[in-house]
């Protein structure tokens, strides 16, 4: 029903129905298409700030995705209906609209392209989209073969949605010059000074064919008359009846009229997208259609072919063979391709959140760390000379910090060393620490060292009198405003967070010949983790924070919220737990906050407002931050569950990220395992119903935790000064695990296996031992064998 393909290219489901919710994505470095196995789209392009050119068919607010995306039968979308002219039948394909069962359906989502194959009748259809590398349009192409024994004629009508484009003007009409539907609208601005942002704004949306179509319509209400979009009355006629749509909602139908002997087939081509103007679209047309290279390719061709490349750029620096294969698919395939958008692209936004933009760079150090060294600059470029990291990154000119990011918030700064080992670890690149980078305001420049020890003093500064963090109106944990918004309230994560940053600066500054910092930080960590414990641990776990009325929240005196995990995985990393605190801990977490499906963010969910700790716990229980399995916190926890050794249950927790083996669980969880979400629902011991649907949301840090989990933590193959550090920590049901690794431009080929005899790991390079499990020195261009022999678990 579901599995990756032969070649592990795709990842393919034979059900529309099966997993409605299904999807994948694309992306270029200017736009973004999600795209559900029954057709339904959501698009984006940025122009600078983000736009789009398929639209709902209502009025909607300037959002990117929701969780949970509902979709109805207007919903955006890409379908092709089919008539038999003959007997008058109509289905569609992907699914909808006409959602009539196929014969064999499949929906193939790739690296660099998303694919249907709908069987019906006896007639083949086939769709697939790419994306030029740069562009924001989309490339389809729609493949329809005669399988009978019979000639057949058919209409095939390829429709595109375009939507309410706007209030103030919206038209459409097929353009005879081009052959092409193009949409007009003009982007609504109320402020005369707006004029001059909007006015070459790429506010027409068109749909260019490689050949000319028979028939059009682009009037979406004269289409479906009194058939709806399942049936539309446009489709009883013999040929839609070229309308135009003036200030009336437009979509782009075009009518292809054939006829097909046995096994005979017919491929079309288009383009979907936005433009300013004719002329553009002229151009896009010409460029794409208007000719052919010396070997025959024209511009559709070629720009697939770039597209595929450009995307096989964000290949991961390992490949593993475990005795979990549904792991390896992901690992190899779709992991690091979801981390190469996230820091390719910035999440497609102007002002990235601050700690977003730190580890989505952090990922990118194992992809791109040229990428990773750039971006840590530009981050330090915009830091207050006072050390305070400010809460977005402006990445275009003419940006500015919108939304979260106008609300202060107190982490960004203990984000700086701990994304920045990963990139030092990754490349040995020390001399990044002597860049020279101005301060926010251009008076005063320093050091990278300089920056991230300021940001590292402001994080001392920036406490109450007993040591505690402010948490102001935030910190990691976007929607807890209310804890401090007095100047009070403090949060007992960031504290245990400061404490591991100080550490993990501490390891940076020795290793970079600076002693005395180091030894400075080590003792600030110890200080902050003593204040930790006398403050915030409750006897089996420790607490959230404090409010501004100084109460103490996420204890077992709470009803709701009684116990959340960041506190409890950071306090591994900083060493405030110890061995007894550890135990206890981690005990209340399986007991609690386990569920199927990973782990929960806090349990039990709140269920009514509490104004003391904010708009968290307005969300849905179960929902987001408010209970969900929130796995860009249930990562941290692995991550602190690997740094102490505890294998078995980091690996555990880590494989309930990933939907499957079991079609049970993947059904339940509506995803397909191409990317980690996310959030899955929580709330598992409150509402179990709705427990382990996935938010379908593919924007989240949680993908740079999990590589660094396997990369530090399960295999063990991380960087130091010396070279590589060897120690594997494979769960115990594990024998054996083979790993590729690309480091400093080597290729490192890894064989770990459990061996009769063998009392503690034994790794070997190229046969020769290695006492301290380091390879050492090593070659760029090189290749080494490395055995690692592991003991058996009893």
């Amino acid at each position: 029903m579901l599995k990756p393909s032969e070649d592990q290219e795709f990842y393919e489901l034979a059900s529309p129905t099966l997993l409605p919710k299904a999807s994948g994505f694309l992306w270029n470095e200017s736009m973004m298409i999600h795209v559900n196995c029954r057709g339904y789209t959501v698009a984006q392009f940025m122009q600078p700030e983000p736009a789009k050119y398929s639209h709902a068919p209502n009025l909607e607010a300037k959002t990117f995705m929701q969780p949970e995306q509902p979709y109805y039968a207007h919903h955006p979308g890409r379908f092709v209906y089919v008539k038999d002219e003959e007997t008058g039948e109509i289905f569609s394909a992907p699914y909808e609209p006409v959602r009539v069962p196929a014969d064999q359906y499949t929906f193939a989502v790739g690296k660099s392209r998303v694919a249907w194959k709908v069987e019906f009748g006896g007639i083949a259809l086939e769709m697939s989209l790419t994306l030029p590398k740069e562009e924001p349009m989309e490339l389809w192409r729609i493949r329809v073969k005669n399988l009978s024994p019979a000639k057949r004629k058919l209409s095939i009508y390829p429709y595109f949605t375009v939507g309410y484009m706007s209030w103030m003007n919206q038209s459409g009409e097929y353009n005879e010059a081009l052959q092409s539907i193009v949409c007009s609208s003009v982007t609504p601005y109320q402020k005369y000074q707006d004029y001059d942002k909007i006015k070459h704004f790429r506010d027409k949306t068109f749909l260019i064919p490689d050949r000319p179509a028979a028939s059009w319509e682009v009037n979406q209400e004269a289409f479906e008359g009194e058939g709806g979009i399942m049936r539309p009355s446009a489709l009883d006629r013999e040929e839609l009846a070229r309308g135009d749509a003036r200030y009336e909602t437009p979509v782009a139908v075009l009518q292809y009229r054939i006829a097909l002997e046995p096994g005979q087939e017919e491929a079309y081509r288009f383009i979907f997208g936005p433009a300013r103007d004719e002329e553009q679209i002229a151009g896009i047309k010409a460029g794409y259609f208007g000719g052919t290279n010396a070997g025959g390719d024209d511009g559709f061709v070629l720009a697939e072919r770039e597209y595929d490349s450009y995307i096989r750029e964000g290949g991961g620096c390992m490949e593993i063979a475990t005795p979990d294969p549904e792991l390896d698919n992901f690992v190899n395939h779709w992991l690091p391709r979801q981390m190469y958008y996230h820091g390719q692209t910035n999440r497609l936004t102007t002002d990235p959140q601050t700690r977003n933009y730190l580890q989505d760079n952090m990922g990118m150090s194992y992809i791109k760390p040229q990428t990773a060294r750039e971006a840590f600059l530009t981050a330090l470029s915009q830091q207050e000379p006072s050390g305070a990291m400010p809460d977005g990154i402006i990445l275009h000119p003419e940006a500015e910090l919108k939304y979260i990011n106008q609300v202060p918030h107190t982490d960004h700064c203990v984000w700086l060393p701990i994304c920045l080992s990963t990139y030092l670890d990754e490349t040995n690149d020390y001399s990044l620490l002597e860049e020279q980078v101005p301060y926010a305001g251009g008076q005063e420049a320093g050091s990278v060292f300089e920056h991230v020890h300021r940001a590292m003093q402001w994080l001392i500064r920036d406490r109450d009198e007993r040591g505690l963090n402010y948490i102001n109106q935030g910190d990691w944990c976007d929607p807890m405003n209310m804890v401090g918004y007095q100047g009070k309230g403090v949060s007992g994560w960031l504290t245990i967070a400061t404490a591991y940053a100080f550490n993990v600066w501490a390891d940076i500054c020795e290793r970079s010949g600076q002693a005395g910092a180091a030894e400075e930080y080590r003792l600030a960590a110890q200080a902050t983790n003593e204040v930790v414990n006398e403050y915030l641990w409750d006897g089996e776990w420790y607490a959230r924070g404090i409010t501004d009325a100084g109460v103490v929240f996420g204890v077992s005196a709470d009803r709701e919220g009684r116990i959340f995990i960041n506190p409890q995985g950071w306090s591994l990393l900083s060493g405030a737990a110890d061995g007894e605190k550890r135990e206890k801990l981690m005990q209340a977490v399986r007991e609690q906050l386990e569920t199927p499906y990973g782990v929960e963010k806090l349990a039990p969910s709140y269920t009514a407002m509490r104004e003391d700790v904010g708009r968290v716990t307005q969300k849905h229980p179960g929902s987001a931050e408010n209970g969900a399995v929130y796995n860009h916190a249930a990562a941290f926890y692995i991550y602190g569950l690997y740094s102490v050794g505890e294998k078995d249950d980091a690996y555990r927790l880590l494989r309930k990220m990933i939907p499957g083996p079991d079609l049970d669980d993947i059904v339940r969880r509506g995803q397909l395992p191409v990317f980690v979400p996310n959030y899955y629902r929580g709330a598992y011991r409150q509402f179990p119903r709705t427990a382990g649907r996935s938010s379908h949301l593919f924007n989240t840090g949680t993908a740079p935790w999990i590589y660094r989990c396997l990369i530090d933590g399960l295999f063990g193959l991380q960087g130091c000064p010396e070279g590589l550090r060897i120690r594997p920590q494979l769960p115990s049901h594990w024998n054996e695990a083979k790993v590729t690794r690309d480091f400093r431009g080597a290729k490192i080929r890894i064989e770990m296996t459990r061996e009769a005899g063998v009392r503690e790991a034994e790794v070997y390079a190229d046969g020769a031992p290695m006492a301290d499990g380091i390879l050492r020195d090593v070659r760029p261009g090189a290749e080494y064998r490395v055995l690692v022999k592991l003991p058996f678990v009893n």
